[in-house]
């Protein structure tokens, strides 16, 4: 005979499972107003004003959108933003993780001053971030001066933008870790470990399916604020085209030019390879998530 816990109806969903779906009763009253309020308050900070740059950008003409778009400057810049934001975003992915794991792990004493520390460039202003980092990393800094008689030149080059955005970008990956690794049980671990699993497998085999999704996430985050990054950028970068030049500088030298058109078109081609980096990114987590429940 089927049993069933005291309170709790033998069929049909648990009352305690809050129910989602689109007529259900909620807090906030109404599915249809608050749809309504949520997509106008999109429309009017995200979706207008990025409407603004394709408008502009059409009315440019396809020869004009592609001579400044995709001139060897604009290239070059692009190559700078993309390429050292993805690789601070792959550095912070990893020591992220193992931040995440310290603190979620282990009870030592500090704990919530490396928290406190963790979450710093939060509220640090991104130029003084760029100052600081320039200031240590310069031929003349506390670092930089026994770097550079080795050879190893870090700020005014890509190394330090990439310093930079490993700096604003850590505390994305800790944060998006943390908690699901707050709720990943150490029995789990215990018991894999116990069936005879080696470290390295139950990593492989039970910590990282459970935190790919968050990890994804962070890495995502992290990568989006690095390739938009300017205040802790410009100070350490050196701003040399076709070498430093970030493309968001590359945006503010055709303002200050009164070139609109040229910023439109740098503008509109980072946004939408952008969106595409993100869209797959975003593709990947879903499928990481549906391969975890499943």
């Amino acid at each position: 005979m089927a049993t069933r816990a005291p309170g709790r109806p033998l069929h049909g969903p648990d009352p305690a499972t809050p129910d989602r779906s689109v007529g259900a009763a909620s807090v906030i009253p109404g599915f249809g107003l608050t749809m309504g309020l949520t997509i106008a308050w999109l429309s009017l900070i995200v979706l207008i004003p990025l409407s603004s740059i394709f408008l502009r950008a059409a009315g440019m003409g396809w020869a004009d959108f592609v001579a400044a778009g995709f001139s060897p400057r604009a290239i070059a810049a692009y190559k700078v933003s993309f390429g050292t934001a993805l690789i601070a975003a792959l550095v912070n992915a990893l020591f992220g993780l193992l931040t995440a794991w310290v603190l979620v792990r282990y009870d030592f004493p500090g704990r919530r001053i490396v928290g406190a520390l963790v979450d710093l460039p939060f509220a640090l202003p991104a130029a003084v971030a760029g100052i600081a980092l320039t200031a240590i990393y310069a031929g003349n800094g506390w670092v930089g001066q026994y770097l550079e008689p080795l050879g190893f030149k870090v700020a005014y080059t890509p190394v330090g933008i990439t310093v930079a955005l490993i700096f604003i970008g850590l505390p994305f990956v800790v944060r998006s870790v943390e908690p699901v690794l707050a709720d990943l049980s150490a029995e789990v671990e215990e018991a894999a470990l116990s069936l005879g699993a080696r470290p390295w497998q139950v990593f492989a085999r039970v910590i990282l399916p459970a935190i790919l999704p968050a990890l994804l996430t962070g890495f995502a985050l992290a990568f989006a604020r690095g390739v938009g990054e300017y205040g802790s950028v410009i100070f350490i970068a050196g701003n040399m085209p076709f070498t430093s030049e970030i493309a968001p500088l590359l945006i503010v030298t055709q303002l200050e030019q009164y070139d609109y058109a040229a910023a439109t078109a740098i503008a509109a081609v980072m946004l939408i390879a952008s969106f595409a980096l993100l869209l797959a990114i975003n593709l990947v987590q879903a499928w990481s998530r549906r391969r975890v429940d499943g």
